[in-house]
């Protein structure tokens, strides 16, 4: 016997060794839900080929496939429907003598899901009656499902379906209508479904479903809230929080309010934030919250106010800096700066210190004299600092007061020198020029310095001499008559003549002073003979 015949031969063996049996899993009694697939097994032992059948017991469709295998057979079910709420006997003969069958009841039930509940209508509305549906889907047998509606703890409305005769899985509702007010706003709607079927083992035996009554609201009490709570500093951070009651939740949007009275669209967010505020943030910020539901919009608005001190002062004048004396003249000082800045005005003294002459924002000077020139201050001052800014202002004075000296005198020999000084006070500081009148033409005469030499003079240097002095503003002249008489006795001991002019502007120089001066520099290089421009003319 070779090794294939010799396992056939032992498993015959054990079979005739073995009593015949049979048995069905899962045994006794099954509970399946409609919808899941079951399979039921007929199995055998003792029997080398038995043979099976499958029926209900009342002959009904077996609603199922049936499937042989050597020694067992299986009856599936995919999906269980209510056509197998039956008792499945399953028959196996094996050879022409021996017969043995089982019986097995199967149980059904539908309980697959969660209660539905729908609020109508989707808009509540204060004051109008809400209807509350509750919906079990797919229940088998109906005629044991309880339901409870709830609104929290409080009972509104309790259901059975005793007397229903439904034969196959239904979607059964429920339904309570109720009167909407504020204080439902939040509240849990709860539906609770039962099936409690006697001797039938299966979970769960409940469902539950909640939802909250939510009534489409709003937007309403929309406020603005400043965190930190504090009078803000430039510098710090700063979070605008717009906050409203709505339902659904609102859109919302800020919006600045311009100086130019435009509207600046920021951002769309509850929340705006300036991490680094600075002095130009300041300002009316609008918080929109618009409801796309109710289609209303409420706005809020808040003032920030970004304090520091003062910034960016300047100073205007009008009509300038430089104006001409017994004009008016007009410096404004302008700063930024929260609080408010407070201007104040100084002027620097002959000592280097300012002098408080002014406190407000516009200095105004009537008829402007000389004696007020100088650097005037403006000073900006709060809590939380200072600052200032200077000007310069020019009064600007034609030449006056001008005091010309001829020396020795107008009446000279040849070969004397002639010395003329003049004094003046102009700003700013003069200029001159010396013309001498001659056959109706004016030869005008160069200076080195600001000094007008003529060596050894003659009878042709006789005439007239116009002195013009000059400035920006205006200018002044003076009319100078010299004679040239016959020469010295002693020419080589004649006293040089020299006109010499010196013009000094704000000052009077002392008059000997510059006689000492013009004689030690009677010859220096640039100096002009009078004598020799007139030859050269002739």
């Amino acid at each position: 016997i070779n090794v294939e015949n010799a396992t056939e031969f032992m498993y015959l063996l054990s079979i005739v060794v073995r009593a015949f049996e049979m048995e069905i899993i899962p045994a006794n009694r099954i509970v399946a839900q409609i919808g899941e697939t079951l399979i039921l097994t007929c199995n055998t032992t003792g029997c080398a080929s038995p043979s099976f059948s499958w029926r209900t017991q009342m002959d009904n469709p077996l609603g199922g496939t049936v499937k042989n295998h050597r020694t067992y057979s299986t009856l599936t079910m995919n999906p269980v429907s209510v056509v197998n709420s039956h008792d499945y006997l399953c028959t196996v003969f094996c050879g022409e003598q021996e017969k043995k069958e089982k019986s097995i009841k199967v149980e059904l039930y539908s309980f697959p899901s969660d209660p539905i509940i729908e609020i109508r209508p989707s808009s509540l509305v204060y004051g109008e009656r809400v209807t509350v549906i509750c919906k079990i889907p797919d229940v088998y047998p109906s005629d044991h499902l309880e339901v409870i509606l709830k609104k929290e703890e409080l009972v509104l409305h309790e259901e059975n379906f005793y007397e229903d005769d439904s034969t196959n899985t239904e979607t059964k509702t429920v339904a309570y209508s109720f009167k909407y007010t504020a204080e439902d706003i939040g509240k849990e709607i709860t539906c609770v479904a039962k099936l409690p079927i006697a001797n039938m083992d299966f979970e769960p035996k409940e469902r539950v479903t909640s939802q909250k009554l939510n009534a489409n609201f709003g937007p309403q009490n929309t406020i603005i809230t400043v965190s930190p709570d504090k009078p803000p500093m430039e510098g710090d951070s700063l979070n605008l929080t717009c906050v409203t009651e709505s339902n659904p939740s609102p859109q919302i949007v800020w919006r600045k309010h311009l100086a130019d009275e435009s509207i600046w669209h920021l951002i769309e967010n509850n929340v705006l934030s300036i991490p680094h505020a600075r002095f130009n943030d300041s300002g009316m910020y609008i918080c929109e919250a618009i409801n796309l539901v109710t289609n209303k919009t409420e706005k809020a608005t808040v003032d920030i106010v970004i304090q520091d001190g003062p910034k960016n002062t300047m100073i205007s004048v009008i009509p300038a800096t430089a104006v001409k004396e017994g004009e008016t003249v007009t410096m404004k000082c302008t700063s930024s700066g929260n609080p408010a800045p407070v201007i104040s005005w100084k002027k620097k003294k002959a000592t280097g210190e300012y002098e408080k002459i002014f406190k407000d924002a516009t200095l105004t000077i009537q008829s402007v004299k000389r004696q007020d020139l100088g650097l005037y201050e403006c000073e900006a001052y709060n809590q939380f600092g200072k600052e200032e800014k200077v000007v310069n202002l020019l009064v600007q004075v034609p030449p006056q007061n001008i005091t010309v000296l001829v020396y020795p005198s107008e009446n000279v020999k040849e070969g004397e020198n002639v010395t003329i000084t003049c004094s003046t006070y102009s700003n700013p500081p003069s200029q001159m020029v010396l013309k001498k009148v001659h056959q109706e033409k004016e030869i005008i005469l160069p200076s080195v310095n600001g000094t007008f030499i003529l060596y050894n003079v003659t009878k042709n240097d006789t005439g007239r001499y116009l002195l013009d002095v000059f400035n920006e503003v205006g200018n002044n002249i003076k009319v100078i008559e010299i004679a040239v008489v016959g020469r010295l006795e002693k020419p080589d001991q004649m006293i040089p003549l020299i006109i010499a002019f010196s013009c000094v502007a704000a000052i009077a120089v002392p008059v000997v002073a510059i006689l000492i001066y013009v004689s030690r520099k009677a010859k220096i290089n640039g100096s002009y003979s009078l004598v020799k421009a007139l030859r050269l003319k002739v």
